[in-house]
């Protein structure tokens, strides 16, 4: 079972997927006044606009950070072109919505970003879990 929990500002909500975070702390540093993970409730929505809110959402590199705008007329979530980014020391990032093919030959869709293990120690693969960090991973 997923622990999801929805924060509002009236324009747009963002959705916080406990299950999928690997703690990369981007939301932290990108938006430290709104992203507190030591306090509750960890996100004060309140403390920035919802152009910069979205804007830091769009970078959780493992998808665990959503959004939906609450205008009726916007049915939108967000539209991302398809990219590719390569962190320091982390994961590969591909933004944007994808199939992925497993070796059992399943598929898998997967929007907006995922995070994918370069690494070799995830224990999730194909996925980053975030092993990387303790492994002091160069690359």
């Amino acid at each position: 079972m997923s622990k999801t929990k929805e924060y509002s500002n009236g324009d747009v909500t963002i959705v916080w997927d406990a299950k999928k975070c690997i703690h990369s702390g981007i939301c932290v540093k990108g938006l430290p006044k709104v992203f507190r993970p030591k306090v509750r409730p960890w996100i004060r929505i309140d403390k920035a606009s919802t152009e910069d809110l979205v804007n830091q959402v769009k970078r959780c590199p493992s998808g665990a950070l959503s959004f939906y705008m609450n205008a009726e007329e916007d049915k939108t979530a967000e539209s991302l072109d398809a990219k590719v980014e390569v962190l320091e020391n982390g994961p590969l990032l591909v933004y944007g919505t994808l199939s992925v093919m497993h070796k059992d030959g399943s598929t898998e869709i997967k929007n907006k970003t995922t995070a994918f293990c370069r690494c070799g120690a995830s224990n999730n693969k194909p996925y980053c879990d975030g092993t990387h960090v303790k492994n002091n991973f160069a690359g």
